[in-house]
């Protein structure tokens, strides 16, 4: 045998030699199959928020669905602005996802500068949970129902201040488009949080908020705020007495807050297809709901191309109601 020719083969025979010693087919040696390293779970703002917790809730049993182990990592920052960016330019092999959220999704790149496309840069995996808003009032206001709130808003002077947990949040669009449907004076007061806003309205500094449902659930039920009405298109599990916006009146509006997993566009489609199927199944899991349901959240999945068409939608939404508004964050 010509020796050049055996030790040009060598190489090729002993991965061979490995692979069948390691009972794995030739190619195993080159490419393992998905996944065969931990996950990287990012979300966009600090541990103990209502993303984190989602987060945390959902990594340990899909880790058991997929077999590896989910690692959160929290990347905090201008609104989940910072850490979408980082997902958008990292690496597309499956091993970087992130549990997003409808503001850095739908909203902040028609009011502020941002490093990413939404619609172009993200490949979406599936919803996970939504949480409605809900308007609310002190006892101290006269009204009761929607109708009311918004006559007392009619006013072009005094109109109807409503707090919110910031500027461009989902709370002051959801104001913005009631606003603009009902042609009344709705005047956003911006708080830094949900918490200052809420304090402010019990204690009689504001007469009216857009909240997060779960956050004054509460407070309404101990009667020391009175609810108007949900924003979602469906009534409320933690409040099924109270009408949403749609029923009175304005068929069609709604301005919830959600949160779904995405990766960076260029992912193959076979993981996609595979992450997509492992979260919904641990998303549908009975504990998983149980948990979820606790802080407040119904969970939703979908398919990637249902969720891709959520953000085409909302986010043409928003950007009709940022144009009408003129909200600017710089």
């Amino acid at each position: 045998m010509n020796p050049f020719r055996l030790r040009t083969a060598l190489p090729a025979v002993l991965l061979a030699v490995t692979a069948t010693t390691l009972g794995l087919p030739r190619h195993a040696a080159a490419q393992a199959p998905y996944p065969s390293q931990a996950i990287r779970l990012v979300v966009g703002f600090a541990p103990s928020g209502g993303t984190d917790t989602t987060a945390r809730i959902v990594a340990k049993k899909l880790g058991e669905q997929l077999g590896q182990q989910i690692v959160i990592d929290n990347r905090p920052g201008a609104g989940g602005n910072i850490a979408t960016e980082l997902v958008a330019r990292a690496p597309a092999d499956g091993y970087t996802i992130m549990l997003g959220s409808v503001g850095p999704l739908t909203v902040s790149q028609h009011v502020q500068k941002v490093g990413f496309d939404a619609t172009r840069d993200f490949a979406p995996l599936t919803m996970a949970v939504e949480f409605g808003n809900v308007i609310v009032v002190h006892p101290g206001v006269k009204a009761e129902r929607l109708a009311e709130y918004l006559k007392l808003a009619s006013d072009p002077v005094k109109g109807m201040p409503y707090g919110t947990s910031g500027v461009a949040t989902i709370g002051h669009l959801a104001g913005e488009l009631l606003a603009s449907l009902a042609k009344v004076n709705l005047i956003h007061v911006p708080y830094k949080g949900g918490g200052p806003a809420t304090a402010d309205l019990m204690g009689g500094q504001i007469p009216s908020m857009v909240a997060s449902a779960p956050s004054v659930v509460p407070q309404i039920r101990a009667g020391k705020l009175r609810a108007i009405a949900v924003t979602s298109l469906r009534r409320s599990p933690f409040m099924p007495d109270v009408p949403t916006v749609a029923e009175s009146g304005y068929p069609g509006y709604e301005a919830v807050n959600w949160y779904g997993f995405i990766a960076p566009a260029k992912v193959p489609r076979e993981i996609v297809d595979r992450l997509s199927r492992e979260i919904q199944v641990t998303l549908k899991a009975p504990e998983i709901v149980e948990q979820l349901g606790k802080h407040g959240m119904e969970v939703v999945p979908s398919s990637p191309d249902e969720m891709a068409a959520r953000i085409r939608r909302e986010t043409e939404l928003w950007l009709r109601v940022v144009k009408t508004s003129g909200i600017r964050l710089d």
